[in-house]
């Protein structure tokens, strides 16, 4: 709750045209924050719920998993693109998700040099029950915030995003 105060503070602080060294905040908090702290929190909360219910998956393979359930065959790029992972980190998560079967590599037809990622049976019997978790387990971390302050969260967030990215 704290984490959603600080960025509705400083939204409306910048809103009202406020210069950043006008104002005193953490720095250290701000960091924090932007370094992982929240996401880092829901991926172990997360991890822990899906154990619990036994499914042997890691959020990292759900951010998959998710994508290909929307539009399974795709290219090992386009899973980088939409996970923002780097290519040797989407080998090493495609790799292991192989061998728990959930995925296959299959050579597109078009073009042999690539390969087309898809779900398994087991890939796609996952779906229900993985999005019931991982809905309960936003539910849990969202639990006190107003959609306004998620809302006005999600804007700067996505706008430090852009700010800085690459």
């Amino acid at each position: 709750m704290y984490c959603i105060q600080v960025v509705l503070y400083l939204q409306s602080c910048l809103n009202n045209n406020f210069m950043i060294e006008q104002f005193n905040f953490d720095i250290r908090l701000i960091f924090a924050i932007l370094n992982g702290k929240v996401s880092a929190a829901i991926n172990r909360k997360l991890s822990r719920n899906f154990r619990q219910n036994g499914l042997e998956i890691t959020p990292e393979q759900w951010t998959v998993l998710i994508f290909l359930w929307e539009k399974d065959g795709v290219t090992q790029q386009e899973l980088c693109n939409a996970t923002f992972k780097d290519k040797p980190s989407m080998t090493r998560l495609i790799d292991n998700m192989e061998r728990q079967h959930l995925v296959v590599r299959i050579s597109d037809k078009k073009d042999r040099r690539t390969n087309l990622i898809h779900l398994t049976k087991d890939g796609k019997e996952l779906e229900e029950r993985a999005r019931v978790i991982a809905n309960q387990t936003l539910k849990e971390a969202l639990q006190g915030i107003t959609i306004e302050e998620l809302s006005v969260s999600q804007e700067v967030l996505r706008k430090i995003f852009f700010n800085t990215k690459d």
